[in-house]
């Protein structure tokens, strides 16, 4: 087995989500899930088939979003991987949704950080191990930064 670090090329400030699904109707019920989930959202889609034709299965509301799903998906290259890149709206807004669709097995990471994908290649093919999302830790919260991220998430609307 050997085992591979891909870095996912997107802009800083783009959320995305990777997961692993597995069936072909999976882009089409991302897509219808992504929709109804938020107004104006604005994401692509890339599946990537493990058997049949292998294809890379795209959907999507925006091109630019679109291809960044495609060009990581191409990287990555592991069977059943999802996609998602995100712009008008946030992993929190979907996640749930698309939680509770029957083809998705496992959400790895939802995030705008610096993500690193570990995949293992064998004789059969390549899977993901997990990913790397963001850095360490740098301490530990004290009253001031608690008070700062109350406010934070109450500017923004997330909190009363």
């Amino acid at each position: 087995m050997k085992t591979h670090i891909v870095q996912i090329k997107k802009p800083a400030e783009i959320n995305f989500i990777l997961a692993q699904s597995h069936f072909i109707k999976t882009v089409e019920d991302v897509y219808e899930t992504l929709i109804e989930a938020v107004p104006g959202i604005k994401f692509g889609i890339a599946f990537c088939e493990a058997s049949g034709q292998k294809m890379i299965r795209t959907e999507g509301t925006d091109k630019e979003m679109t291809k960044l799903a495609v060009e990581n998906a191409k990287v990555v290259g592991v069977g059943h991987s999802l996609f998602i890149f995100l712009k008008n709206a946030f992993p929190i807004n979907v996640l749930n949704r698309l939680k509770m669709i029957s083809e998705i097995v496992h959400i790895y990471c939802a995030t705008a950080n610096p993500t690193e994908v570990i995949v293992a290649e064998t004789k059969q093919g390549r899977g993901i191990m997990g990913v790397i999302d963001g850095g360490l830790p740098l301490g530990v919260e004290d009253k001031k930064s608690k008070q700062i991220r109350k406010e934070f998430l109450r500017k923004i609307g997330y909190k009363l």
